[in-house]
């Protein structure tokens, strides 16, 4: 059994997004994404195979979705079913923004 910390030895330098799997299995993957200033290419959606449950563990963000905008802090969550498409619009520029990204269903 491995014990670690969501926040722990988050990137500093970030280029890119930062995106770490930390568990998968068939139909399950959770990861630690970390964000800072980044957001998704203009013109891209995401338009996911699978439901993804997202919390902002730390930081904030706005989502895009085809009905509308989500504004994210410390602490909120969201689940997005399959095929919902969205899409990162903004993320804190001056600190990292951390999240936990779960994903089920059909791969």
């Amino acid at each position: 059994m491995e014990s670690s910390n969501i926040l722990a030895k988050v990137p500093s330098n970030l280029p890119g997004e930062f995106i770490e799997i930390l568990v998968q299995a068939s139909h399950v993957r959770i990861e630690r994404i970390v964000s800072q200033g980044h957001n998704s290419p203009r013109g891209f959606w995401y338009d996911q195979d699978t439901d993804e449950w997202v919390m902002l563990v730390e930081g904030a963000a706005r989502l895009r979705f085809d009905d509308g905008v989500v504004e994210m802090r410390n602490g909120d969550y969201l689940h997005i079913p399959a095929h919902k498409r969205h899409r990162v619009e903004w993320t804190d520029p001056h600190r990292p923004t951390v999240w936990v990204a779960v994903h089920w269903g059909a791969p």
